[in-house]
């Protein structure tokens, strides 16, 4: 906490806080002025009616009734000594009573508080700050990266051009830096060259001039930046930028990925080394209505499945998990181990009818594009005469009306995908699909991550969160990072080998039992084994790399680390 001194430093550095001070001080200087003129009077006027009274008793006086106390010891007893009084009365009302307050309120009090507040906030980290995340713009994404950072304890600073925003996040327990986004003083007051990476969230054009600051000051900083426009790629790479993350693109090829309408094979969502994450949906396989244990990938095919979607939730996968029709395998495999897989379980599928993508922006026309990718047709339903499309698969009008959703084919779909920004709109509209087609698959986007429980209650089979996908791949981004976030929920990270399960193996340790994580694979000598021999010794040199949710994982550190 400042000190008064301080705040009184700060107050008076400001030019504009100095000219209000001497604008007070001459408002002070007329009162004294006032004071003694009225004393003297004070004295003339009594001493016409033959009184006597000491200088410091006209004083006392006068502030009286100026104050308008009026205590009435001293009066005057003549008609002009009365109308002398009267005048003092009004003159001190208007002044002490009036003026003076509101001066001093404007002139100082108000800016004393503004001063209080600019105190409050922050300009300048620490000097030996380093390997922290510099934000730029505050929203969903960031906001779901900042949880990402804090839960795994990377330093960051946000960073905010208006005070009156930097505060509020700042009484929320952000850590919010007060600064212009294109002033590169304000990156040097953020020891920007010593950071570990620069993300920004803001639009392209803004995206591009912080991209052009920064790497003005710094050559070899990651500077990670979204970009809305597809065009605006190339302009944020030639300003600087390490990676640029195209979101509505990652989002329609995440959405178009869940179709059951395509052929079952696995889809690589994340690697980590010659580890590669999959998932798959297993609808129309030979899998569905077996247990894990039963279906025996592991034993077959070398391959682990360590975890299941179901309903949007991840689950651990055990021996005796169940795998439905609408269950989505997440794996853990080498290249060669998921050629396998495909060539084993792969189902072709051909559907006539096309898939109802509910909302024509970024998002909805990534789907499309990833869903033409995949040899499935789509009808887009649109009711913005701005978001036009080039293709014939687009319907114009309101989702709402049933008329529109059948001219888009929702008698036939197999599935749905809901994809505008709204989400209560999406819930709406889920319900009303669910109604419709009790049968058909349902997928939506979602904009806040409290909202994902309320779209599976209204009848979605999966939902994706656009805040959660950005934040998750800027966090893969942080070089320093020893954790993949493959999705929500579902992390993959690196630890080194505790001495208390050297020389036992994968089966008597029990970590999947214990902590709900799974080994997927051991980096032992430099050489990654993927889904190593659970009857090896664990060698004491080695780093293991498992996979869990973030409660798995603090789970594994206070069993095995923390102890």
């Amino acid at each position: 906490m400042r000190s008064l001194a301080a705040e009184l430093a700060h107050f008076l550095r400001k030019e504009t806080s100095r000219k209000n001070l001497r604008t007070l001080a001459r408002l002070l200087l007329a009162l004294v002025v006032i004071v003694v003129i009225y004393s003297v009077i004070f004295h003339v006027l009594m001493s016409r009616e033959g009184r006597q009274f000491s200088w410091f008793t006209g004083v006392y006086w006068t502030l009286t009734v100026m104050s308008t106390l009026g205590f009435g010891d001293v009066t005057f007893h003549s008609d002009l000594g009365r109308v002398f009084t009267m005048c003092v009365l009004l003159t001190g009302t208007i002044y002490m009573l009036i003026l003076l307050p509101f001066s001093f309120i404007r002139f100082f009090y108000a800016p004393w508080m503004e001063a209080q507040s600019e105190a409050r906030a922050v300009r300048k980290v620490p000097g030996e700050t380093s390997g922290h995340v510099v934000l730029i713009h505050h929203d969903a994404v960031s906001s779901s990266l900042i949880h990402n950072l804090t839960q795994y304890h990377y330093p960051y600073f946000l960073v905010i051009p208006t005070l009156g925003e930097a505060l509020r996040l700042h009484d929320a327990g952000l850590n919010v830096v007060v600064g212009d986004l294109d002033n590169p003083e304000v990156y040097r007051n953020l020891q920007v060259q010593r950071a570990a990476m620069v993300a920004t969230t803001a639009g392209d054009a803004v995206n591009t001039h912080v991209a052009f600051t920064v790497r003005e000051l710094t050559t070899d900083v990651p500077i990670i930046a979204t970009a809305d426009d597809p065009a605006s790629v190339d302009i944020l790479e030639l300003a600087g930028c390490s990676h640029v993350l195209q979101i509505p693109e990652m989002m329609g090829q995440s959405l178009a990925r869940r179709v059951h309408g395509s052929d079952a094979r696995a889809h690589v969502i994340g690697h980590y080394g010659q580890l590669l994450i999959a998932e798959t949906t297993i609808t129309g396989t030979a899998m569905v209505g077996k247990t894990l244990q039963e279906i025996g990938l592991r034993r077959e095919l070398g391959l682990t499945v360590v975890g299941v979607w179901e309903r949007g939730k991840f689950k651990t996968a055990l021996p005796q998990t169940t795998v439905g029709a609408n269950t989505v395998l997440v794996l853990a495999a080498s290249q060669k181990q998921l050629e396998q897989f495909d060539k084993r379980f792969r189902v072709h599928r051909s559907s006539e009818a096309p898939t109802v993508i509910i909302g024509g922006g970024r998002v909805g026309k990534a789907t499309a594009r990833a869903l033409t990718e995949r040899g499935l047709g789509y009808r887009i339903v649109e009711q913005n005469p701005e978001l036009d499309h080039e293709s014939e698969a687009f319907v114009r009008g309101n989702a709402a009306e049933l008329s529109v959703l059948k001219k888009a084919g929702i008698d036939e779909a197999p599935a749905a995908i809901i994809t505008t920004h709204d989400d209560d709109m999406n819930v709406y509209l889920t319900i009303y699909c669910r109604r419709l087609r009790p049968d058909m698959q349902i997928i939506s986007r979602v904009a806040l991550e409290r909202n994902i429980p309320a779209l599976h209650r209204a009848g979605a089979d999966f939902v994706m969160s656009y805040a959660s996908m950005g934040a998750n791949a800027l966090f893969n981004l942080l070089e320093r990072g020893g954790t993949l976030m493959v999705a929500e929920g579902l992390n993959v990270f690196k630890v080194r080998m505790p001495a208390s399960l050297t020389g036992k193996t994968i089966a008597e340790c029990g970590i999947r039992r214990t902590t709900g994580c799974t080994v997927i694979a051991l980096d032992s000598d430099g050489t990654m084994q993927v889904n190593p021999d659970p009857a090896r010794p664990l060698p004491a040199e080695a780093e293991l790399i498992l996979i869990g949710s973030a409660e798995s994982e603090s789970r594994y550190f206070d069993k095995f680390v923390r102890v």
